[in-house]
């Protein structure tokens, strides 16, 4: 994917309490992942490997990342993947073509702490990419929150749930 000039970039980062080690597997660990990310999850830890999340259980054909790839994999350092956006922006964002990448580095700040940076690029930098992007930066907080509260205090939240379970 290339970046143009009028591309936009997301970013977030957060602090967490935590070595490095457990950071990463929480990225990279299918069943780690569905602690504090999406209740469903197929990763394959691996340049190439599939990075797919299901954010309904039992649900494949809605609000996932199904077939979604790691783009980017160096152990303990950064992971990158592809990315589709929740179904109110299929057909903007959901498209082999229009698939946005997150790129996730990793930074140990001591022994016991560790910072991570969320870099969501390729979003359009037009009117119809405006609300998927405001999305995405509310949903890229919340799931940062809800790593670091999984990893520090085992109380994570899923993000992403249906709004008919949505937790505040």
């Amino acid at each position: 994917m290339t970046n143009n000039t009028n591309d936009k970039t997301l970013i977030k980062e957060v602090s967490i309490n935590a070595p490095l080690n457990l950071v990463w597997y929480a990225w990279t660990i299918s069943e780690r992942v569905s602690e504090w990310f999406a209740p469903e999850t197929v990763i394959e830890a691996k340049e190439g490997g599939t990075y797919e999340l299901f954010f309904i259980p039992g649900d494949r054909t809605g609000m996932n990342t199904m077939g979604c790839k790691i783009t980017k994999f160096i152990p303990e350092q950064k992971l990158n993947f592809t990315w589709k956006g929740p179904d109110q922006f299929k057909n903007l964002m959901n498209n082999e073509d229009t698939l946005t990448t997150v790129e996730v580095s990793f930074k140990s700040v001591s022994e016991n702490s560790t910072k991570v940076i969320v870099k969501h690029i390729g979003f359009k930098d037009n009117e119809n990419w405006i609300e998927a992007f405001n999305w995405h930066q509310m949903a890229w907080s919340g799931v940062l929150e809800s790593l670091k509260s999984t990893l520090e205090k085992g109380e994570g939240n899923l993000c992403c749930k249906p709004l008919n379970n949505n937790v505040s």
